[in-house]
């Protein structure tokens, strides 16, 4: 009965061990998704390469476009100008 209960604690403790140390998966885009069908935008981006999403999409009614997410945060957004000119100082 005594060792029952101690490999019992060993594997709680094991398994508490395991879960603490448990990180998230990192979300990572890849630059192709498939498109359309039951896909809601923008899609599957799961692909590295446009061969790759294209043999995903082959008879399944969907196809293959560039991952927004992907391609715009690779540029960095343009900063606004001022459409106003200074406005001349008068001497004195």
């Amino acid at each position: 009965m005594r060792k029952t209960q101690l490999v019992l604690v060993a594997l709680g403790v094991t398994a508490l061990a395991g879960f603490a140390t448990v990180t998230p998966a990192a979300a990572r885009d890849y630059p192709w998704c498939a498109q359309g069908g039951e896909y809601d935008y923008p899609g599957e981006c799961s692909y590295s390469s446009y061969e790759q999403c294209q043999a995903s999409v082959s008879g399944r009614l969907l196809y293959c476009d560039r991952n927004p997410r992907f391609a715009y945060s690779q540029v960095s957004p343009a900063q606004p100008r001022s459409h106003r000119r200074p406005r001349p100082v008068a001497p004195y």
